[in-house]
C-alpha cells in the first residue's frame, strides 16, 4: 500500500519523547446505543407486511432467534431468513460496544494529531490512536469491543470514571502535513476514525482550515453498519452545521433496516468517488469506477472534490484502506498527498 513520505514530518516525530505516563479516566461515554427493543418491533413488522405474522409467533415470543431464522430457511423464506439474521446479530450483541474515554495525563506530554499512544490496563497493553487534538486539554481515545478480545470488552464494559491507566508513547506516521492551499479529505470506517478526527479538530482548532484568506473543503467520508457505530457522529454534524466547507459523509450499510435512513449506503470508496468532481478526471478508471463517478451522490452535498487539489487521509482494515488509496490515485489525486495507515 502507497504511504507518502515527508521528511519533514519525520524529523517532527523524531523530535517527540517517548514517555510512559499515567493517566487518569475523567470521562467515559458509550457511543452506540442499546436498540434492542427498536430490532424487536422491526422484525415484527416485517412479519406483519409480508404477511407471516399469522404463521410465526411474535419475535418476542423466541427466546432462541437462530431458531426462527432457521425456521424461515426450512419454510423457503431464505431472503427474508437473511434479513431477520442480520437483525439478530444486531441484536445479541453486548452493550455497549462503543465507548469514548477521554484521560487527564499525570504531566503533559506533546504529540501530533493522528498519533497513538500504547495503553495497558489490569496488565493487558494494546495500541490506540488518539482522537483528540493536542489543542485539547485531555487526550481520548475511541474503544469498540471486541468480542473475546483481552482488553477492548474491559474497557468497554468495566473502565470507570477515576481508575488509572498507564500509557506509553506517543508513536505514529499518520499525521497532517504542514497547511496548504489544497482541500482535504480523511476517509475512514470505524475506530478507523480516531486519529483522523484529532487531526479535523486539529485543522479547526488553529484555523488552518483557512490559508491565505482562502477557505479549504474539508471532507469527512465516514462508514459503519449502524448510525449508532459512528464514533464521534455528533462532533462531525456539529461541524458540519458552523463550518459551509466542512462536508460530514455517512456510508451506512444496515441502518436503513431499523430506520428511514436516506444517505450513502455505499462502500466509502464509491461514496468518495460520487462526489469527485467528473470534469477533473482525466485518465480512465476502468468500468467500476466509471459507474461510480457518474451516479448521483445520495449525501445531499452539492460541493465536489478537485481530486487534483487535494490531499487524502485514510485509516481503517487493511483491506478498506488498499481500495481508498486505489480510488483516490485512479481519480487523479497525486500519490505524494495520500497518507493511509490500515491495520487487522
Amino acid at each position: 500500500m502507497p504511504v507518502r513520505e515527508h521528511a519533514s514530518k519525520h524529523d517532527r516525530i523524531a523530535e517527540l519523547p517517548l514517555v510512559t505516563e499515567s493517566a487518569t479516566v475523567v470521562e467515559r461515554e458509550a457511543m452506540d446505543r442499546d436498540r434492542t427493543e427498536e430490532v424487536r418491533r422491526t422484525v415484527d413488522h416485517w412479519f406483519e407486511r409480508e404477511g407471516l405474522a399469522d404463521r410465526y409467533e411474535s419475535v418476542s415470543d423466541y427466546d432462541d432467534w437462530g431458531q426462527l431464522v432457521a425456521e424461515l430457511r426450512a419454510d423457503g423464506y431464505a431472503r427474508f431468513a437473511r434479513r431477520c439474521a442480520t437483525l439478530l446479530e444486531r441484536y445479541e450483541r453486548p452493550h455497549p460496544m462503543l465507548v469514548r474515554i477521554a484521560l487527564e495525563p499525570d504531566d503533559t506530554f506533546e504529540y501530533l494529531a493522528g498519533q497513538y499512544v500504547g495503553l495497558r490496563y489490569c496488565g493487558e497493553s494494546r495500541a490506540y490512536s488518539l482522537a483528540s487534538s493536542p489543542t485539547r486539554d485531555t487526550v481520548e481515545i475511541c474503544v469498540r469491543r471486541v468480542p473475546g478480545g483481552d482488553l477492548s470488552p474491559r474497557l468497554c464494559r468495566d473502565l470507570d470514571v477515576g481508575d488509572e491507566v498507564t500509557m506509553r508513547g506517543p508513536r505514529g506516521e499518520l499525521v497532517l502535513d504542514g497547511p496548504s492551499t489544497r482541500d482535504l479529505v480523511f476517509m475512514a470506517t470505524g475506530t478507523g476514525v480516531a486519529p483522523l478526527k484529532g487531526m479535523i479538530d486539529y485543522v479547526f482548532d488553529t484555523g488552518d482550515d483557512v490559508v491565505d484568506g482562502d477557505r479549504r473543503d474539508v471532507w469527512l467520508f465516514l462508514g459503519a453498519a449502524w448510525e449508532d457505530d459512528l464514533p464521534y457522529r455528533e462532533a462531525f454534524r456539529e461541524y458540519d452545521r458552523e463550518h459551509e466547507h466542512f462536508h460530514f459523509v455517512p456510508c451506512l450499510s444496515r441502518e436503513s433496516y431499523l430506520s428511514e435512513w436516506t444517505g450513502e449506503t455505499d462502500y466509502v470508496q464509491h461514496a468518495f468517488v460520487k462526489h469527485v468532481d467528473g470534469s477533473a478526471v482525466t485518465e480512465p478508471l476502468g468500468r467500476e469506477l466509471e459507474g461510480w463517478l457518474d451516479e448521483a451522490p445520495a449525501s445531499g452535498v452539492d460541493a465536489r472534490i478537485d481530486p487534483g487539489n487535494a490531499e487524502v487521509y485514510a485509516c481503517g482494515i487493511n483491506v478498506m484502506v488498499n481500495s481508498l488509496v486505489d480510488a483516490a490515485e485512479s481519480v487523479g489525486v497525486p500519490g505524494r498527498y495520500i497518507e493511509a495507515e490500515g491495520f487487522g
